[in-house]
């Protein structure tokens, strides 16, 4: 079986915004008329045209994004929710480096740490995602696509291509960026068009 998995990664939200932790943030203005321009656009795929039922990201802006996308039935799947920010959630990312330096070098440098000191690492995040693009290969075929956040996106990569975990941060995810991945009997493979 071959799936083509559709990652579209989140419209501009306040946290996207600021450069800050997700806490839950709505959209912003610019975020949804940006995800109008991409629909019209036909890009990601119609609801009509999609043979399995689309997939999301619990968080609101994922939930948002889809629906704005002609995906408002998307299914929330917790395994493709962004890495879990610990105490760092909703916090500005230079409030971070301004206040806990040494912690946030920390979590950029090394895979098992723990944003936050509590947070998801990235060992964690990227082994949840990969084993759910895993199930996801084994059980559906066709196009889908999944709204997820940037580092959802990212996670993705790094499993599917093979990359080192330090790879992880040396991928730039913007707004209603789409990355389309085709998987086959174990394999990955990067689709650009």
């Amino acid at each position: 079986m071959t799936i083509r998995v559709i990652l579209v990664s989140a419209a501009e939200s306040e946290a996207s915004r600021s450069a800050a932790f997700d806490d839950g943030t709505p959209l912003t203005d610019r975020g949804r008329a940006a995800a109008a321009e991409l629909r019209a656009s036909g890009v990601p795929m119609r609801a009509e045209n999609v043979r399995v039922r689309a997939r999301r990201a619990p968080s609101p802006r994922c939930r948002e994004t889809s629906a704005l996308l002609g995906h408002p039935g998307a299914v929330p799947e917790p395994a493709l929710a962004g890495q879990e920010p610990g105490s760092w959630r909703g916090r500005p990312l230079d409030a971070v480096a301004a206040a806990e330096p040494t912690a946030l070098a920390a979590w950029l440098s090394d895979p098992a740490a723990r944003p936050g000191g509590d947070g998801e690492p990235l060992t964690d995040l990227v082994r949840r995602v990969g084993a759910h693009l895993d199930h996801l290969a084994e059980t559906v075929t066709g196009p889908l696509p999944l709204f997820v956040e940037p580092d959802t996106v990212r996670a993705a990569l790094v499993h599917a291509l093979g990359l080192p975990l330090p790879a992880y941060w040396r991928v730039d995810v913007r707004p209603l960026a789409v990355t389309t991945l085709s998987g086959h009997g174990g394999r990955w493979n990067l689709v650009l068009s």
